[in-house]
C-alpha cells in the first residue's frame, strides 16, 4: 500500500526513524535498476579499491570508470555482505531472508541430482528440489558429510510442501510496478518447470538458468533443451529464454542490449508506469573470456604488480561489464528517465582468488585477488562475502558519501520497498502467511551515512555446510563446512571440523589476528549465539553430519577432528551421527 504523508510524519514521533521516497520529494514512484555482478571481488571496482588501499583509480590495473562515477556520485557501503556463493545471495535478495532459512546453502552445477530431476519421491520433510547427497571428489579423509541444499526457489509447486517465496518483484507488481529480468537466474532447479523468472513475478527479457555461460558461441548452449537427467519428469529443459536477439557476439554486450532495449521501449510505451529491472550479469563468472581488443589493451598496459591484479583477460571482462553500466546509464539519460531511476549495484560474492585450474593449482590461473581481504568466493572470510554496494539516484540521493557500517544483501528487499513508497515494516514480521524477512531498510543510513540514521541490526549469519575443492587460505587444504557470525566489529568463523577464528574486522580487515585465545569469553559467546541461531533457523537436512566411515588414522590434515558443538555447548548440540537421508541411506530405507 502507498505510504501517505501524514503516516510518514507520524512515524517520526516514534523512536524508530523510517525514511521513504516521499521525503526525497519524489512526485512519482521511481524506477529501480538493480544490477548484480557475478564473482566480482571487493577491489575489482576502482572506487572500492581506492577506499580500502588508498591507491587512486588511475593507478590501478583494472578500469571501471562508469562504476566509479556512480559509486562516488551516490552512497557507497564499505562493509556490505553477501553469501559466499551466488544462488544463496540471489535467493536472499529476492526474498529479504537469510539463504540458510530458505534452504539455499550453495550454488549447484546442473549435474547435481535432486528428487525432482531423478523423478523420485523425496523422504518426509524434503522438497522435490532438494539436492540428493553429493559432493566434490576431495583427496582427504572427510570427517563430515555435506549438508544439503535447495536447487530452486519455492514457487508453490506440488513438491514445495506449501512453500511459495514472496519475491520483491511480486510485491512491487502489486503496487503497480512492471518487473523485468535479464541475465543469470540460477534459482530454477536447472531448467525445472515452474521455477522460471516468470514464476517469481518477472517479465522475462532473456535469461539462462545455470551457474555460468560461455561468453562466445553461447547461443548454442542456451538453445539446447536436452534433459541433463533423462528421468526428469518433463519433455525438455526450460533453462533459457533468448528474448529479442540483438545479434551481439559477446554475451555481456547482448544482455546489455536486451536491457537497454527494455529501457527505451518502456519510455515509449509505458513511461507512466514505474519499472523494476533486475539485471544479473554473468560477468565476471568463469569461463574467463573477453574481446581480443580489450585483452590486448590490458596486456600492453601491464599491471605494475598492483594488488596481484595481473590477469589481462579478467581485466578486459571487467571493463566490458563497466561499459555495460555506461550503456544502461546512457539509455536512461536519453529517455529522460535517469532522474527518476534508483540505481543499485552489488556483487553476489567475492572474487575467485583461488586457481581456476584445479589440476595444476597454477597461481597464474587465478582470476583476481581480493587483497587486502582474506580469501575469496566460497569462503566466509572477508574476501568471500564482503562485496561492493552502492546506491545512486541523480538529484535525489546526495552523493559522495560512504557508509562504514555492516549491512547485508537481504537488506535490499525492504530498502527497495521504501523507495517505492511502500511500508517495509509489516514484512519484518511477515505478511499473508509468509515468514518475516531478515533484512532491514538502509534508507536511514543512506540519508545519514555516518551512522546516525536508523538501521536496527548489527548481527549477521552465514552458513556453508559443504566440503569443497577450494583451498582454505589458512592451511591451503580443501575447505570443510563453515558457518559464521558477525556481531558489532567482531566476526567468528566456525570450521565444523573443529576450529574457530575470531577477528575484529573493523580494525583487522585482513583477518590476520585470531583473537580466540585473547578473547575466549567473547569467542564462546558468539559460538553459542551462532549455533543457537543455526538450530533455530536451519533445517537439519541443510546441516553437515558425521561421516560414519571416517577413519582418523587416514586423515592427512595436521589437526584432529573435534565436535566443538558437543565440547563447548553440550551433547544436545552434538553434530548428528549421520544424515537423515543420504542417497545410500535413503535407497536402503526404501528397500
Amino acid at each position: 500500500m502507498m505510504r501517505t504523508t501524514s503516516a510518514f510524519y507520524s512515524c517520526l514521533t516514534s523512536a524508530l526513524f523510517v525514511w521513504s521516497a516521499l521525503s526525497l520529494g519524489a512526485a512519482e514512484k521511481p524506477n529501480v535498476l538493480l544490477i548484480l555482478a557475478d564473482d566480482m571481488g571487493y577491489t575489482d571496482v576502482g572506487a572500492f579499491a581506492e577506499r580500502v588501499t588508498g591507491v587512486a583509480t588511475e593507478e590501478q590495473f583494472y578500469e571501471t570508470p562508469n562504476l566509479d562515477r556512480l559509486a562516488k556520485g551516490g552512497v557507497a557501503f564499505s562493509q556490505a555482505y553477501a553469501c559466499p556463493l551466488c544462488s544463496p545471495t540471489r535467493s536472499s535478495i529476492l526474498t529479504g531472508r537469510y539463504a540458510g532459512k530458505i534452504g539455499f546453502t550453495t550454488a549447484t552445477p546442473g549435474i547435481v541430482r535432486s528428487w525432482y530431476n531423478q523423478n523420485k519421491t523425496p523422504p518426509p520433510g524434503h522438497l522435490t528440489q532438494d539436492a540428493i547427497f553429493w559432493g566434490d571428489r576431495i583427496p582427504h579423509e572427510q570427517a563430515l558429510w555435506n549438508g544439503g541444499s535447495l536447487l530452486a526457489l519455492p514457487s508453490g509447486q506440488n513438491g514445495d510442501l506449501g512453500r511459495d517465496a514472496n519475491t520483491i518483484a511480486e510485491v512491487l507488481n502489486e503496487s503497480g510496478y512492471r518487473s523485468a529480468f535479464v541475465g543469470k537466474w540460477h534459482l530454477g532447479g536447472h531448467g525445472s518447470v515452474g521455477y522460471e523468472p516468470k514464476d517469481q513475478g518477472f517479465e522475462e527479457l532473456a535469461y539462462f538458468d545455470a551457474g555460468g555461460s560461455p561468453y562466445f558461441n553461447w547461443r548454442k548452449v542456451w538453445e539446447s533443451d536436452r534433459l541433463t537427467h533423462p528421468q526428469m519428469p518433463q519433455d525438455k529443459l526450460l533453462h533459457s529464454n533468448m528474448g529479442k536477439d540483438q545479434d551481439f557476439e559477446y554475451l555481456t554486450d547482448e544482455l546489455t542490449a536486451q536491457a537497454t532495449d527494455f529501457i527505451r521501449s518502456h519510455a515509449e510505451t509505458k513511461k507512466e508506469q514505474p519499472f523494476f529491472l533486475y539485471f544479473c550479469q554473468f560477468a565476471l563468472h568463469s569461463p574467463i573470456q573477453a574481446k581480443k581488443k580489450d585483452i590486448a589493451y590490458f596486456e600492453s598496459k601491464g599491471s605494475k604488480g598492483w594488488n596481484k591484479h595481473d590477469n589481462a583477460t579478467y581485466a578486459a571482462m571487467n571493463r566490458s561489464m563497466d561499459d555495460s553500466i555506461g550503456q544502461l546509464v546512457k539509455a536512461l539519460e536519453e529517455t529522460d528517465q535517469l532522474e527518476n531511476t534508483l540505481i543499485i549495484f552489488m556483487s553476489d560474492n567475492g572474487g575467485v582468488s583461488w586457481p581456476l585450474n584445479q589440476k595444476t593449482k597454477a597461481d597464474d590461473s587465478r582470476a583476481t585477488s581480493n587483497a587486502p581481504l582474506k580469501g575469496g568466493k566460497a569462503m566466509v572470510f572477508e574476501g568471500g562475502i564482503r562485496v561492493p554496494l552502492f546506491f545512486y539516484w541523480k538529484g535525489k540521493i546526495e552523493g559522495g558519501k560512504w557508509v562504514d557500517r555492516s549491512v547485508d544483501c537481504n537488506d535490499l528487499f525492504p530498502t527497495i520497498l521504501e523507495y517505492a513508497g511502500l511500508d517495509a515494516k509489516p514484512y519484518y514480521s511477515g505478511v499473508d502467511g509468509q515468514p518475516g524477512i531478515d533484512g532491514r531498510s538502509l534508507t536511514g543510513l543512506i540519508e545519514k551515512p555516518k551512522g546516525r540514521g536508523h538501521y536496527g541490526r548489527d548481527t549477521y549469519f552465514w552458513h556453508y555446510p559443504l566440503n569443497v575443492q577450494v583451498y582454505n587460505p589458512v592451511d591451503n587444504l580443501p575447505l570443510t563446512p563453515h558457518s559464521a557470525i558477525r556481531k558489532g566489529p567482531h566476526k567468528l568463523i566456525y570450521d565444523w571440523s573443529g576450529r574457530l577464528w575470531l577477528y575484529n574486522v573493523e580494525k583487522d580487515i585482513s583477518e590476520a589476528n585470531n583473537l580466540t585465545e585473547s578473547k575466549p569469553k567473547l569467542a564462546r559467546a558468539l559460538f553459542k549465539e551462532l549455533n543457537q541461531w543455526l538450530d533455530d533457523n536451519v533445517e537439519q537436512k541443510y546441516m553437515p553430519t558425521l561421516n560414519p566411515g571416517y577413519n582418523a588414522e587416514n586423515d592427512t590434515r595436521d589437526y584432529p577432528f573435534v565436535d566443538l558443538r558437543a565440547k563447548l555447548l553440550g551433547d544436545e548440540f552434538a553434530i548428528q551421527a549421520k544424515p537423515a537421508y543420504s542417497v545410500r541411506h535413503w535407497e536402503k530405507a526404501k528397500n
